[in-house]
């Protein structure tokens, strides 16, 4: 009987730990999709270094490098500045350390070559690891 108790609890245990992994991942997405996603051609530097703050693994050196060697000179060449906001989200998969995340997203773009905003949806997949009590996104692939 304690042998039953006890499977019980730890399925229990496992539910909890999942769900809670669902609402942090899910938060932990929104925000660093904001970070990472919206910038302003004034300030693109500071901006999307410290959203690198919020990846880990070979994502973190490959964001750094497309920020660095794509995304800021062309964003202070053409005045560029991002807007995003994040309109839905649902997760894919989630485990207590693992989540998958799927985001709605909005982007609103003005530049010296299009001075009018212009607007655009997009779907992404973020994929997050729970690293030091942190949740970190390991990918981002568009849908």
């Amino acid at each position: 009987m304690a042998a039953g108790v006890g499977a019980l609890y730890y399925q229990y245990r496992q539910t909890q730990q999942v769900e809670q992994a669902r609402t942090e991942a899910v938060d932990a997405a929104g925000a660093q999709a904001l970070a990472m996603l919206a910038y302003d051609y004034n300030s693109v530097d500071q901006q999307l270094s410290s959203a690198a703050e919020g990846l880990t693994g070979d994502f973190k050196d490959e964001y750094l490098g497309l920020i660095t060697d794509v995304i800021a000179p062309a964003a202070k060449e053409k005045s560029l500045t991002v807007q995003v906001t994040v309109q839905g989200t649902a997760v894919v998969s989630a485990e207590p350390d693992a989540a998958s995340v799927l985001l709605f997203l909005n982007q609103i773009t003005t530049s010296s070559d299009a001075p009018d905003a212009a607007s655009s949806g997009s779907r992404v997949r973020m994929s997050l690891e729970k690293v030091d009590g942190r949740w970190l996104t390991s990918n981002l692939e568009p849908i």
